[in-house]
Parts: C-alpha cells; sequence; structure tokens
C-alpha cells in the first residue's frame, strides 16, 4: 500500500506541476496557497469545503485558456480510478442537464448559473517538495480534497459527489444515474432486513433534506444552518437560517451523529447482506486509486462488523430517503430527496482524518522538534 499510494502521489505532483507551470503570475496568484500545516489561518481556508455552486476558492476554468483545462482534468484524474474520474466527469455535463432542466432561467446575478465552467482548483504548498502539499478541487457536486505528506497520499476525504438530475433520460429508453448504484445497493440492503433489524436501522419515518454532517470541517453534532452551504456573499438560500436537513427537535436527535453509531452492525448481517455491505462501501472507496483507497480493510471481518447502516425515510423506490454507514475512520452519508427525489447527494469522510490533520500533525513532531 506504501508504494502504491508514493506512486499516487507522484503522479498528483507530476500533473500538478504541469498545471502550476502554464499559468501567468496572475494566474498564481489565485490558483496556489500556502502549504499545508503552515499555520491557522492558512489551513482555515485549506479545510474549508463546499458542494454547492459558489466560490470554492482557487483558479475556475473561466480563467484559464482550453490547454490549462485540460491539465486540471489531468490533475483531477490522477486522484481519481477510472470510474471515478468518468462519474465526476459526468457530474460535471450534468449542469448543462440542470439548466435545461430548469427552463435556461434560474439567475443568482452573475453571468451563468447553472455552469459547467464554474470549478474551482487550487494548489498549496509545493508539489513533490520535502514539506506537505495538497490540492483541491471543487464545483457544484463535486468536492475532492487531497493531502501528501512525507511522498505518500495522506488524505482524500471530504470527497463529495452529487448529481441533479439523478435520474436522466438517454436515447434508445436508457437512463443516466451516475450514482444509482449508491441508491439501489443500499435500498436492497435496508429491504432485505427481517422485521427486528430493520426497526433497528430505520431512524425515522422521513428522510432529512440534505446530508446531516453538511459541509462541517470537523464532524460533530450540531446543526448546519442552509448559509453555511455556501461562501458567504455568493448566494443567500431561501430559509438561510433554517436548518440544511429541514429537521427540528425529536427529529433532529433521530438522526443526529452520535460518537457511537446507530443503526445496524455488520456484525448483525448474515453473508449475502454483508457482501451487499461491502459493494455499497465500494461504491464510494472505490471513487479513488486502489494505491490508495482503504476499502481493502473490509476484506477484515471485524472491520465490516463494525459498519452500522442506517436508513432514514421511505424504502420505496422514487421516494424521499435517506442512509449512512458509519464505524471506525469511516462517515458515508447519502440523501435523495429534493426535486422530486431527484437530486441525490453522496458523501464519503474519514472523522479521524479529514483534510489529513492528523497525519499532518505527526509530521509536525517528527520533523519540528523544539
Amino acid at each position: 500500500m506504501t508504494d502504491a499510494s508514493r506512486a499516487v502521489a507522484d503522479r498528483m505532483a507530476e500533473a500538478a506541476q504541469a498545471w502550476l507551470d502554464s499559468l501567468d503570475a496572475d494566474q498564481r496568484a489565485v490558483a496556489v496557497g500556502p502549504r499545508p500545516g503552515a499555520d491557522g489561518a492558512v489551513e482555515a481556508e485549506r479545510t474549508t469545503w463546499f458542494y454547492t455552486p459558489t466560490d470554492h476558492g482557487g483558479l475556475t476554468f473561466h480563467q484559464q485558456r482550453p490547454a490549462q483545462h485540460r491539465l486540471v482534468m489531468r490533475l483531477v484524474a490522477s486522484g481519481l480510478s477510472e470510474a471515478g474520474y468518468t462519474t465526476v466527469a459526468t457530474v460535471l455535463g450534468l449542469e448543462n442537464v440542470l439548466d435545461r432542466t430548469e427552463g435556461f432561467s434560474v439567475n443568482w446575478g452573475r453571468e451563468r448559473t447553472r455552469d459547467p465552467s464554474m470549478y474551482y482548483l487550487r494548489v498549496f504548498g509545493e508539489p513533490g517538495g520535502s514539506q506537505p502539499w495538497g490540492w483541491r478541487f471543487g464545483g457544484h457536486h463535486v468536492s475532492l480534497n487531497n493531502l501528501v505528506v512525507d511522498g505518500r497520499v495522506a488524505a482524500t476525504t471530504p470527497c463529495f459527489l452529487g448529481a441533479d438530475p439523478a435520474v436522466s433520460p438517454l436515447l434508445g429508453g436508457a437512463v443516466l444515474r451516475p450514482l444509482g448504484t449508491a441508491e439501489d445497493l443500499a435500498r436492497e440492503l435496508i429491504r432485505s432486513l427481517r422485521p427486528e433489524l430493520a426497526t433497528e436501522a430505520v431512524l425515522l419515518p422521513r428522510a432529512p433534506n440534505d446530508i446531516v454532517a453538511g459541509n462541517t470541517t470537523r464532524i460533530e453534532d450540531r446543526v448546519v444552518r442552509r448559509r453555511e452551504l455556501w461562501r458567504p456573499g455568493q448566494h443567500t438560500p431561501d430559509g438561510a437560517e433554517n436548518p440544511a436537513t429541514g429537521l427540528y427537535g425529536a427529529d433532529r436527535e433521530a438522526v443526529a451523529l452520535t460518537p457511537t453509531p446507530r443503526g445496524v452492525p455488520g456484525a448483525e448481517l448474515d453473508a449475502a447482506q454483508q457482501e451487499l455491505l461491502r459493494a455499497l462501501l465500494g461504491t464510494y472507496l472505490e471513487r479513488v486509486p486502489d494505491g490508495v483507497s482503504p476499502l481493502s480493510r473490509y476484506d477484515d471481518p471485524a472491520a465490516l462488523d463494525a459498519v452500522h447502516f442506517a436508513w432514514a425515510g421511505s424504502t420505496t423506490p422514487g421516494e424521499p430517503h435517506y442512509y449512512r454507514l458509519q464505524g471506525p475512520r469511516l462517515l458515508v452519508e447519502w440523501t435523495n430527496v429534493q426535486r422530486g427525489v431527484n437530486h441525490a447527494h453522496a458523501v464519503w469522510r474519514d472523522p479521524e482524518s479529514d483534510f489529513g490533520g492528523d497525519v499532518l500533525a505527526a509530521h509536525h513532531t517528527a520533523h519540528h522538534v523544539p
């Protein structure tokens, strides 16, 4: 794993440097941030992330030439599996589909609201150098956060993908569902549970409007307001002070994130259900290359046993629903509620090492002895 992780880090560094070498001085001023861990202000920016069509920080496609666009996508590809890259590229293209869905009419006071060029890239630090460095790519329904420390990939989370529309028609009666398997496997799992386990798994009869942890830097039990999902000054959503989940009181408590996971542990599932659980994990953990994916961790039965599966909302296809997978170093959240249950959010996080904070701390201790 270490050698493979270093190979991925080397590809990232080569691609990042090629992109940086293509930039002029004005572009670099926007595209480059200080190295990770340099100070608190730097980390506050590096660990601020969004999944809405707001300013994610960095250089947009609009601010670059087509040849540079290609270099951006080369860097994006370096941190993803082939299937992960294809999915990200599809999500970018869905901006054009969403624009049509909304009648090419949504206006938030900028030149184009649903904009496939409004995706941002920023590199933090010096790629391939001896110090930690990282990169962030994000826009509407994409947030990729990568950190390299001591020549290996140290963090790939938060890793967010969404799809709006979640289902789109294609010619010949086919449909485009970029995240469809992540929905179908989870529904198959919840519907396979015997009644007493289903009661344990279903936290609430209604689904939250959005993922519970929102875009927090650290996973914690608190209410995320709708305004927090946007860069200040970029857009003021309706009901800005309302919970992003739309839940209050006992309903909010029922789905709140707790240190002890809620739902059904993998240990209580039968062999076929455990197979479904591991396949479901794969739809998230296989977004990144084999060399850095933690999926093989769940070859250990004890690790799979510790993953808890929880659900909220209806189990009927086409109706609002939410689920999550939670265990040591794992939080996955999914929701499909908005736009008539045709707007999916799916995030993978590592509660102990999002943005690689723990690895940075260990690096600092090892290399900066007082």
